[in-house]
């Protein structure tokens, strides 16, 4: 893909679930979605910032026959809904309801939106016009800094989630920009850095 550094603007790409709300597992109920207490503070100061934020997530629950397409959609509204309370918003999502073992044809693929693969962001990246090496990936695991690094965007691996973990089991072949406390922290840091 050919970027335009003219044209485009940096943004910042989040992980969702351990890193803007809890890691419940697969989040197959509303009544398990729950944000982080500083999720919408984090959020608002990037939206501030004048920065895009794009949810980029991993959904092979779908494929898992744990959830439709639609309870992903749903999900999404009501996080956008529970982030307007606080001012606070997402410009887009974009999530991956594939896995090479699902349980459904259709969904059982080898594709190139799982993360860390770069489909997600390379999409996002057209259609909302971003330069992902001038942007940053959020995430708690070590595939969302290999996301990071796949588009050329400077990582952030947050120790909420599987993060703090993931942590105390570095990779030798992949590193993070930065390792911080949480979402906050990481919205400090990448300000820090626009």
């Amino acid at each position: 893909m050919t970027i335009d550094a003219q044209t485009t603007r940096p943004a910042v790409f989040l992980d969702r679930d351990g890193t803007l709300i809890e890691d419940v597992g697969y989040l197959d109920s509303l009544t398990r979605l729950l944000l982080f207490p500083w999720t919408i503070d984090a959020i608002r100061a990037l939206n501030r910032a004048g920065l895009p934020l794009v949810v980029v997530t991993n959904q092979s629950g779908v494929a898992r026959k744990y959830f439709a397409e639609a309870f992903v959609q749903q999900t999404h509204r009501a996080l956008d809904e529970r982030l307007a309370v606080g001012g606070a918003r997402v410009d887009a999502y974009y999530y991956c309801p594939h896995h090479p073992d699902g349980k459904l044809p259709e969904y059982a693929v080898a594709c190139d939106c799982r993360k860390p693969r770069p489909g997600l962001i390379d999409r996002a990246a057209r259609e909302l016009n971003l330069d992902p090496s001038r942007s940053f990936v959020v995430g708690d695991k070590w595939g969302d800094v290999a996301l990071a690094r796949a588009v050329g965007a400077r990582a952030v691996l947050v120790r909420t989630g599987t993060g703090a973990t993931a942590e105390q089991r570095p990779r030798p072949d992949l590193a993070a920009d930065a390792v911080v406390d949480n979402l906050a922290a990481a919205a400090s840091w990448i300000l820090m850095r626009c």
